[in-house]
């Protein structure tokens, strides 16, 4: 898709853990400014998107706890990602950042539905939009979401900040010898089975040739600093 302008298309991947305090469930208000904050400065230079997990609110099938089954169990996780766009949403807007919230599913007095022609419309007028409800479908994760939004609007790049630097050859909070890996193609991620990021995610992203870059969120100015195509934490390419 040929964009109007030369300024550059992101969509930036969240996890639901952004908006809360570490170690916490729900939301906390001091993070859910500071990432509100983050974003607001990387929107500066380019036209945003955001994809927003609910991992902070409901996880699933862990949560579920073998009672829930798994399609009730990702449906009430699609409804978490609503809930935390709907906040971070105030929390834009609360700074004076124009903001729209699209969702895959009708949740018409909430939310816009998602349709990709106005979505890019949004975006070349300046707002930042936020994309909810995952792909609107059980069985795949907001990864999948975010690989799926990214290529439909067009976007440059795909950013996904995590609670780690980047992309790990094993667990770094498991080993402490892991080694940052800078730069790995898709192909080498799938085979060598990394965790960063779903199988079904990476393969759109290879299928479509769109760069992911992986890094740390919790360090201030990195969203900023991808943005900016700062050599920060792991690119996939």
């Amino acid at each position: 898709m040929k964009k109007k302008s030369q300024q550059k298309r992101i969509l930036l991947k969240l996890s639901g853990e952004a908006l809360v305090e570490e170690g916490k469930r729900g939301i906390t208000p001091f993070a859910l400014k500071d990432i509100a904050k983050e974003i607001a400065s990387a929107s500066k230079d380019c036209q945003l998107a955001v994809v927003i997990g609910g991992g902070n609110i409901w996880r699933g099938v862990r949560d579920g706890g073998g009672i829930i089954d798994r399609v009730n169990s990702d449906n009430m996780g699609m409804l978490a990602t609503v809930i935390n766009a709907l906040a971070l949403q105030s929390a834009l807007e609360d700074i004076n950042i124009p903001t729209r919230v699209l969702t895959s599913i009708n949740i018409y007095e909430l939310a816009e539905a998602f349709i990709r022609r106005k979505a890019v419309r949004h975006l070349e007028k300046g707002r930042v939009i936020i994309f909810a409800g995952g792909t609107g479908n059980p069985f795949f994760t907001t990864d999948s979401a975010a690989a799926l939004r990214a290529s439909e609007i067009g976007a440059d790049i795909l950013l996904k900040a995590t609670q780690v630097d980047g992309v790990y050859d094993s667990d770094p909070r498991k080993n402490p010898k892991a080694k940052l890996i800078s730069r790995i193609t898709y192909g080498e991620a799938i085979s060598k089975g990394l965790q960063f990021m779903d199988t079904a995610a990476l393969a759109l992203c290879m299928e479509n040739n769109l760069p992911i870059q992986v890094f740390n969120l919790h360090k201030k100015g990195n969203i900023k600093a991808a943005v900016d195509g700062k050599k920060i934490g792991t690119i996939i390419y």
